[in-house]
C-alpha cells in the first residue's frame, strides 16, 4: 500500500498521505444486541436502482480506473478497510478493499453489532468493497450475472457480505446467517443501508445511505 501510494503521489506532485486524519470520521458507538429491533419474515429487497441512486447522491464521483482510485485513496477520501470487530474483509480479486471513511462507519458499527448478537470472536465476511468501473467492465466480460452499466460499487459505499463464510469457514450456517440478517434488517429499518440478496453471489448486497 505504501509504495502504491509514494509512487502516484508523485504523478500528483504532493507528499503522500499514509494516514487519513484529514477527513474527519465519526467512530461507532458501543453496540447493545438489545436495540436490535425484532422482525418476521425475509429482509426486505431494495431495488438496485434505489443502490444506484444513492451511490450517485452520497458516494463520490464515479471511479474509473486505478489512477482515479489511488487518486482518492492519496486524498483520503477512500480509507481502507481489512478487518475489525465482528468482520473480516476477504482476499478481494475483483475490487478493493477501500470505502468512504461514513460507508468504513457503518461497516465498523453493522461489524461490532453482528459480534454482539452472534458472540464475541464471531464475524462475518466481507466479499467485496469498491470497484473501479474498468474492473466493472472486466467482470460483466467473465460473469454474466455481473451488473449492466455503472455499478454501485464504483462510487466506494457499496460492499458485500457473504451469507456463508463466517468466521473463516465457507459452508452454511443457519444460526450465523439468522444473525447477520437481523444486524441487516435493523440497519435497514433505521434508514442507514440499502440491502440486496444476491444468491448465486452468495452475499448480501450492501450499500450506505
Amino acid at each position: 500500500k505504501t509504495e502504491l501510494l509514494e509512487f502516484y503521489s508523485t504523478l500528483f506532485h504532493k507528499k503522500p498521505k499514509l494516514e487519513s486524519a484529514a477527513v474527519p470520521v465519526s467512530t461507532p458507538e458501543i453496540f447493545d444486541p438489545k436495540e436490535l429491533l425484532s422482525f418476521s419474515g425475509r429482509l426486505k429487497k431494495d431495488t438496485y436502482e434505489v443502490h444506484l441512486t444513492a451511490a450517485e447522491l452520497k458516494g463520490l464521483h464515479l471511479i474509473q480506473d486505478e489512477y482515479q482510485l489511488y487518486q482518492k485513496i492519496h486524498d483520503s477520501t477512500l480509507v481502507d478497510v481489512i478487518q475489525g470487530r465482528g468482520y473480516r474483509v476477504d482476499s478481494l480479486t475483483h475490487s478493493f478493499p477501500f470505502v468512504t471513511p461514513d460507508s468504513k462507519v457503518v461497516l465498523e458499527e453493522l461489524g461490532q453489532a453482528y459480534e454482539a448478537l452472534a458472540g464475541e470472536g464471531n464475524f462475518f465476511t466481507v466479499s467485496s468493497a469498491t470497484r473501479t468501473e474498468s474492473q466493472q467492465k472486466a467482470l460483466k466480460r467473465r460473469n454474466r450475472n455481473a451488473t449492466d452499466g455503472n455499478s454501485s460499487h464504483s462510487y466506494g459505499i457499496s460492499f458485500d457480505i457473504s451469507f456463508i463464510r463466517f468466521n473463516g469457514v465457507r459452508g452454511w450456517d443457519g444460526k450465523a446467517q439468522k444473525n447477520l440478517e437481523k444486524v441487516l434488517n435493523h440497519f435497514q429499518q433505521t434508514g442507514k443501508i440499502y440491502v440486496i440478496k444476491e444468491r448465486r453471489q452468495s452475499c448480501y448486497h450492501v450499500t450506505v445511505r
